[in-house]
């Protein structure tokens, strides 16, 4: 670690920063992300309030799809033996979406999209069912719960408090900024690495000064423990100042979507479905929710591709229609792995032409076809008319006052009949209520 500040490196500088931290302040906590920044400093942290005596606690904020190793790391770094409480929080919250510009947004752990979800909740975390936060509001900015538990957090914990934050000033100028200017903020006992955020109440940023390399050299040399997920990116061919974590629908995130693709495929296939726009909905957009879509696969893309593409661009309408669509051809799949031993990974693009029109091949062509020429009923992948359906129907008409109309380009003679007859009851329902 070749930096030098007088007489200290700045492994020294963040040892003697944490030492301060212990000593002067009577409640410490650390906000983590499974990063190696933060990851690095908690791990630092644990070594000092042993050697003090002391305890400190964790926030982790569970953004729901998430590296699979990133999660696992999170796991062990519960371990570390100085925690008194880790705060694995997995509530609902609203996170940016830079890959949608009809969904800014997106809930993570969102009940409504519960069968969305990449994975499971945690066993051992904070939900909406044992939630100790009554400043909470479902659906709330990330930003602002990082600020209303602070302060939370003190009520509880009185005295003067210290949230470590694992920034380094290198990485960004607004984080440059934060730290190095100390008359835009107030500070304790004049050091520039800590920001006051209330009476007693402060952010404190122990490695502020480190470069990427520090934070290597000590996991080399500490022996820490580290997310898997940095080594599969350098594999991948990310060098180490390239590699970044966070949420994966960032503004920075969405360039990177495809390294999520090859880091990780397994969790992908999840993220696909979980947030509007994750592959395709940003660069395409449909106008009616139902209706022959007006559209042609790109060369550059697969049949599947173009199959999950159509998929999402309903989804940025109406997700209840696309849910309907993807039963359809879940139950499809199923089928051909159960009956002929096909699995998803065994479906090719195109089959012949004549037993796709005949229902006697598979095909993600032919599941393309089916969602392009709005077939409700997915009675080109064989299923039939059902009551479940009409069902399923009527609720969407009753919810999306312009769903279905008589201009509706449909070649289902099935669903005419049902606008025909909904079109009939509502003008015998018009008749009847006139005085």
């Amino acid at each position: 670690m070749p930096k030098i500040y007088e007489e200290r490196n700045v492994l020294d500088a963040a040892l003697d920063r944490l030492h301060e931290l212990f000593e002067h302040f009577d409640h410490v906590y650390f906000s983590v992300s499974g990063g190696k920044d933060s990851s690095v400093m908690v791990q630092l942290a644990d070594r000092v309030a042993g050697e003090m005596g002391k305890t400190y606690d964790v926030l982790y904020i569970d953004f729901e799809a998430q590296y699979a190793r990133t999660i696992a790391h999170i796991q062990e770094l519960k371990t570390l033996p100085r925690i008194r409480t880790f705060y694995h929080v997995a509530l609902p919250m609203a996170l940016r979406n830079a890959v949608s510009m009809l969904q800014p947004k997106w809930i993570c752990w969102d009940e409504k999209a519960k069968e969305l979800w990449v994975r499971p909740l945690p066993k051992d975390a904070i939900t909406l069912k044992n939630c100790p936060f009554p400043f909470f509001r479902p659906g709330e900015e990330f930003e602002d719960f990082i600020r209303e538990f602070a302060i939370w957090y003190q009520q509880q914990h009185p005295g003067r408090v210290a949230c470590g934050v694992g920034i380094r000033a290198d990485e960004s100028l607004f984080r440059f900024q934060t730290i190095a200017f100390p008359t835009r903020k107030e500070e304790y006992a004049h050091h520039h690495w800590t920001t006051r955020i209330q009476d007693d109440l402060y952010n404190v940023y122990p490695i502020y000064d480190w470069s990427v390399e520090d934070i290597w050299g000590a996991v080399s040399q500490l022996g820490l423990m580290s997310n898997e997920i940095y080594e599969l990116m350098y594999k991948n061919g990310l060098s180490i100042y390239q590699q970044r974590l966070c949420q994966p629908y960032g503004d920075d995130q969405r360039n990177g979507l495809d390294q999520f693709r090859a880091l990780e495929p397994e969790t992908w296939e999840k993220v696909l479905s979980r947030v509007n726009g994750v592959n395709f909905g940003n660069i395409y957009c449909r106008t009616t929710a139902l209706g022959n879509i007006k559209s042609f696969k790109p060369d550059d893309m697969s049949w599947e591709q173009y199959t999950v593409f159509l998929l999402e661009s309903i989804g940025l309408y109406n997700r209840e229609l696309m849910l309907h669509y993807y039963g359809k051809i879940r139950k499809f799949i199923r089928w051909y792995e159960k009956q002929e031993g096909i699995t998803i990974a065994d479906i090719p693009g195109e089959a012949d032409k004549k037993l796709e029109q005949q229902r006697k091949a598979i095909s993600w062509r032919r599941i393309a076809r089916a969602i392009e020429k709005n077939d409700f009923y997915m009675k080109r992948l064989s299923f039939s008319q059902t009551k479940s359906d009409e069902k399923k129907l009527e609720t969407f008409v009753r919810t999306w006052s312009n769903f279905l109309t008589r201009d509706t380009e449909t070649e289902d003679k099935d669903l005419h009949r049902f606008i025909e007859r909904r079109e009939l009851d509502e003008h015998h329902s018009s008749e009847s209520n006139q005085p």
